[in-house]
């Protein structure tokens, strides 16, 4: 499977969401190549489940390797991220800001910027999409519907290079989900948490209403679970 020149998908973080994009991807007749902190002989049971289609590697190795990389790693590891091996990459971050996991970064509580950002700022050379954010882990391969299918799931994209988000909406819509496009980075806050499509289970037209109802707070609610 291929959406443009994409074949290979690179992942720096293989939890929970990691592990799951990397099922769907697969699922969807992509390659993967996963990678975390702890180093690739720790994924051995993860590739194993996966099959002949995924490897295990470095971040650098999955960095090099996907023609499109998933970073989902927390905010403190973001400057861990390789940087050369991504340029000119598209990049879908699936952060988000818990101030109790990160501690407290200020102009994210100050509202200033938003989490993407500040991926886009340690990566300046490539083009990074907002994705994968506001949806419970498990649900990235259980509730995708083909294309077509009435109240479909819908999932927000966010990013400033339009070609970029194109190519993230057909993936998307392989995995079996809508995009909606909240905008340029900068509006990506109106999915992050304590928003009103922040969670649950939306199609697109339920969640063009949450965004527009968003409003910006400071970040000072307990955790959400996703």
């Amino acid at each position: 499977m291929t959406i443009g020149n994409v074949k290979t998908i690179g992942l720096i973080g293989a939890g929970l969401i990691g592990s799951q994009v990397a099922r769907a991807a697969i699922a969807s007749g992509f390659t993967v190549v996963l990678s975390n902190s702890r180093g690739p002989e720790t994924l051995a049971d993860l590739i194993a489940e996966l099959g002949p289609k995924a490897t295990a590697g470095t971040r650098e190795d999955a960095a090099t390797a996907g023609d499109l990389v998933v970073v989902t790693v927390p905010l403190a590891a973001i400057a861990d991220v390789p940087v050369e091996p991504l340029v000119g990459k598209i990049v879908i971050d699936t952060n988000n800001y818990y101030f109790e996991r990160d501690g407290r970064i200020a102009e994210l509580d100050n509202e200033e910027t938003t989490v993407s950002e500040l991926l886009q700022r340690h990566l300046p050379k490539s083009f990074v999409v907002k994705a994968f954010n506001h949806i419970v882990s498990t649900q990235i391969t259980e509730d995708g519907l083909p294309t077509g299918t009435e109240n479909r799931r819908a999932l927000v994209i966010a990013g400033d290079d339009e070609p970029a988000k194109s190519t993230v909406r057909r993936m998307l819509d392989l995995f079996g989900y809508d995009a909606v496009d909240a905008g340029p980075l900068a509006e990506g806050w109106r999915i992050q948490r304590d928003t009103p499509g922040y969670g649950p289970r939306r199609n697109a037209t339920e969640l063009r209403a949450d965004l527009a109802a968003a409003i910006r707070h400071t970040n000072d609610a307990p955790t959400p679970s996703l």
